[in-house]
């Protein structure tokens, strides 16, 4: 029978004492807040386990991408779960040491790398089906997920599912329809290319030191196809432009994009006197081809 990963965690020290022991204080210029709480952690691997169907939400297929694991409570989750390849990319030389003790408990499982996930094209990274999950640092949150996005927008099974950890209020611009406050560009440019869910909520209080934010559990399943024709780069730009003036109407913000703005509506057929947060997804998708035909 081929090995499928670990069943049970081994005899590790807690996390409390190997975060003392190799003097790991979250430090805010990497935006950290440790996930400590077993409970939680546990949470998020069956969250990414019941989210995603078929092979995509078996652990013991493909990779399992993980984001600033830190001292590795996800981590070790993940991995007493049976994740059969889970690749950590941690940006933290601090944190090096308490992770490489994982590696050494669940040998040709665990693989370190140490790097900045800016610069890493997680696309590339293992077999598929290759799923991320995270606790995302605040502070490079969107940005890291524009950058997967992206990749899904070139190549639409480049992830098999993210479940990642954002502000609370992030999370709400995700999962936004339109004619609310939080739908935006991220909302557009999300819904997009995935299926956007809010699983469940995380306290301040169960981090380890607690933000002053309420956190929320997002699941992404990327779509088969995007959900309208339309490039990435297009789309960011009328996004950017409707959404910059978000209180006027289209013939006014779209002046922005440097092209007939009348021409540009009319052609992509929505209506010049509405609001960005008036349209769907679909009608931002058809002035993107528009302004793609038009440049």
């Amino acid at each position: 029978m081929p090995e499928t990963g670990p069943d049970l965690p081994p005899d590790l020290p807690p996390l409390r004492e190997v975060i003392a022991r190799h003097g790991l204080s979250a430090r805010k210029s990497f935006g950290q807040h440790f996930l400590l709480d077993l409970n939680l952690t546990g949470r998020m691997v069956r969250a990414l386990e019941g989210f995603l169907p078929g092979p995509a939400g078996d652990l013991a297929q493909g990779t399992v991408i993980e984001i600033g694991p830190g001292p590795g409570g996800l981590t070790r989750a993940l991995l007493a779960a049976g994740t059969r390849r889970l690749i950590a990319i941690e940006k933290d030389r601090r944190c090096l040491g308490a992770l490489a003790e994982l590696a050494a408990a669940y040998p040709e499982h665990l693989e370190i790398l140490e790097a900045d996930a800016l610069k890493v094209a997680a696309e590339a990274l293992g077999a598929a089906p290759r799923r991320i999950v995270a606790n995302l640092p605040y502070n490079v949150a969107t940005p890291l997920l524009l950058r997967w996005l992206t990749a899904l927008a070139a190549e639409p099974g480049a992830f098999a599912g993210l479940v990642l950890m954002f502000q609370k209020e992030v999370a709400e611009r995700l999962t936004a329809v339109p004619a609310t406050k939080a739908y935006g560009r991220l909302s557009v440019v999300t819904q997009w290319l995935c299926e956007a869910r809010p699983l469940f909520e995380v306290p301040a209080r169960a981090f380890t030191p607690p933000p002053k934010v309420v956190s929320t559990v997002v699941g992404l399943k990327p779509r088969a196809r995007p959900l309208a024709p339309a490039s990435m780069a297009a789309l960011e730009r009328v996004t950017a432009a409707a959404f910059g003036q978000r209180r006027k109407m289209l013939r006014q913000s779209l002046k922005r994009l440097g092209t007939d703005t009348a021409a540009l509506i009319a052609a992509a057929r929505v209506t010049e006197t509405a609001r960005a947060e008036e349209l769907e997804v679909e009608e931002f998708c058809a002035l993107a081809r528009e302004l793609e035909k038009a440049s």
